[in-house]
């Protein structure tokens, strides 16, 4: 038996200062990968993120807003004309059980929700509204309504030219309609466009679509059971996340259809019941949004700061032109292209139309934004807008609802939980996807996706790696720039989907499995 003895006074001062030099340590190893990965990768960001000369405007927004109006034209605004049939289909009533696919329509549009609906709603939108003035969310809504036709665009593409394999398994998304739909047309450099999304959809899942969630994920929950180290968090998300995904899209599915409607309906729900408890204040609140969207009330910027603040948010909440959600929508049961397109309209529409909204109408009927009666502007400090209490960001629609639920704070950190939840399994296949596009289907190639993917989680709890999310999400917009120069050669192909599809709808060759 070996022999115990007490440590010395000089040990146990030892090992006290062991966990502070550990922490300095790793700190510092932070700040030496931040810094080396910045350099390499900065100027690729720069270039995403970079605005249009003499401007402030992002040129990606403005390439995703383009592309938008032109699919919005060109399809004859079908976002509005088909938006109740676009319904019908999702309550399954155009739905053959024996098609082809692995989801429901419901189920697929959930999926992709999940990996949209998410901070961006909660704190995007504030720092939105907060910069740009209420007159933001006019021009996000119509950013919103827009890119409908674009998630439609993509989606229709993504079912037509889709893979299906003999166990009933499915993979499609841009990497298989930019190569198959550009050999179709006798187009080059499909095949060119199609790794090139794959690489950067693998960049950005596993950055944007997963570290920067759990490392957002334990921040929260630091917030709330005082700080503890990353790697905890990242440990348990990891393991729940492999839990659901190591199943595949129908496990995803699956818990994608119960949490989305539940995030949802809790947390629209708050927020009408505050528009119900202030409702003398509705009208009032639209009159500032419509006045602030022409005029830039209480904005330095004027019109054009709110403008520019709007689109962003609207670009960067429902990725609609990014092609991430046509690799959800792709495993959908059904042998009509066409069908998936129209449901996943729906999808810009609750992302921005109603959830975004819904937190900037809180936002400005609660009186969170300080405008000064003397000069007809917001205070600002430092060239930013001054709100109550100093929030921003997430803190700006936390005290945004908790003047009116004092409990919300905490309702709102179990949001965010869930949100970086969805959005990673959302992801996962996303990346997963892509990754087998590139080295081949079978399940040795997915579960070491799968399994890197988690171990990615834990790394995003952990570390503070700053400049890897900035570079995965210009990863992510540069898939939206492959994706589009696809889009704008592809869409005659939708075109004729369309027309064929409504003319069968209207001759009654296409009815309803359910009355």
């Amino acid at each position: 038996m070996k022999s115990l003895h007490t440590p010395t006074l000089a040990a146990l001062s030892a090992l006290a200062v062991a966990p502070a030099t550990i922490a300095q340590e790793a700190q510092t190893i932070d700040q030496k990968v931040n810094a080396a990965f910045a350099s390499l990768t900065g100027p690729f960001v720069n270039l995403i993120f970079a605005p249009i000369p003499g401007t402030s405007f992002p040129w990606i927004v403005m390439w995703l807003v383009i592309a938008a109006s032109v699919f919005s034209v060109y399809f004859g605004f079908i976002q509005f004309r088909s938006f109740m049939l676009s319904i019908s289909i999702v309550k399954g009533d155009y739905s053959d059980p024996k098609d082809a696919g692995e989801v429901s329509h419901f189920q697929a549009l959930t999926t992709a929700l999940s990996g949209t609906v998410g901070l961006g709603n909660i704190a995007g939108v504030a720092v939105a509204v907060g910069i740009g003035g209420p007159g933001a969310t006019f021009w996000m809504i119509l950013a919103g309504l827009l890119g409908m036709a674009s998630k439609f665009t993509e989606c229709t593409l993504g079912v037509k030219y889709r893979n299906e394999y003999d166990d009933g398994t499915v993979s499609g998304g841009p990497m298989y309609y930019l190569s198959k739909g550009f050999s179709e047309r006798g187009l080059p450099g499909g095949k060119f466009l199609a790794i090139a999304f794959s690489v950067f959809c693998i960049l950005g899942a596993l950055g944007g679509g997963n570290m920067f969630q759990a490392n957002q994920a334990h921040q929260q929950l630091a917030g709330v059971f005082g700080d503890y180290p990353g790697w905890i968090t990242g440990v348990i998300f990891a393991g729940v996340v492999f839990a659901v995904i190591v199943g595949g899209i129908k496990s995803i599915a699956r818990v994608t259809e119960k949490v989305v409607p539940f995030m949802g309906i809790i947390y629209v729900g708050a927020g009408l019941i505050i528009l119900l408890v202030n409702y003398d204040k509705i009208g009032w609140a639209f009159g500032q949004i419509f006045e602030g969207a022409f005029t830039g009330l209480g904005v330095a910027g004027g019109m054009v700061g709110a403008l520019i603040q709007g689109f962003k948010r609207a670009a960067f909440s429902n990725e609609a032109g990014v092609g991430s959600a046509a690799i959800a929508h792709s495993a959908v049961r059904t042998s009509e292209p066409i069908t998936e397109g129209l449901v996943s309209l729906l999808e810009p529409f609750i992302d921005t139309v109603v959830i975004c909204t819904m937190t900037a109408l809180v936002i400005v009927i609660t009186g969170q934004l300080m405008l000064d009666p003397a000069t007809g502007q917001y205070l600002t400090e430092g060239g930013k807008i001054q709100t109550i209490g100093d929030t921003s960001g997430v803190g700006l629609t936390s005290a945004a609802f908790a003047s009116a639920f004092s409990w919300f704070p905490y309702l709102l950190a179990f949001a965010v939980i869930l949100f970086a939840f969805s959005t990673m399994i959302s992801w996962s296949y996303y990346g997963l996807k892509a990754w087998t596009y590139l080295f081949g289907e079978g399940k040795t190639a997915e579960l070491v996706f799968k399994l890197m993917f988690c171990l990615f989680v834990v790394i995003g709890a952990a570390a503070n790696l700053g400049p890897v999310i900035d570079f995965s999400d210009a990863a992510i917009f540069a898939m939206a720039v492959v994706n589009i120069t696809g889009l704008y050669f592809l869409m005659p192909i939708v075109k004729r989907e369309l027309d064929s599809f409504m003319e069968r709808i209207r001759s009654g060759e296409i009815r309803k499995f359910k009355d």
